[in-house]
């Protein structure tokens, strides 16, 4: 299954959710903000969200500075 994330094509396995992508790119969910397909998705649907073919997901990370 291919994927554009942050703009790059990316090739996943098959019944991935948000929260596996995450986990596989080494992101916590804490700090992030995750869109899919220009819909934010909330955090408490990460872990029942799966991914299809052709999704476009923008992954926000959040820092802090002084």
């Amino acid at each position: 299954m291919h994927i554009i994330l942050n703009g790059d094509s990316v090739e996943t396995k098959d019944e991935i959710t948000v929260a596996e992508l995450l986990q596989q790119l080494g992101i916590s969910r804490e700090r992030v903000a995750v869109e899919l397909n220009a819909d934010i998705i909330p955090k408490a649907d990460y872990d029942k969200h799966l991914l299809s073919d052709g999704d476009k997901i923008e992954i926000v990370h959040f820092v802090g500075g002084g």
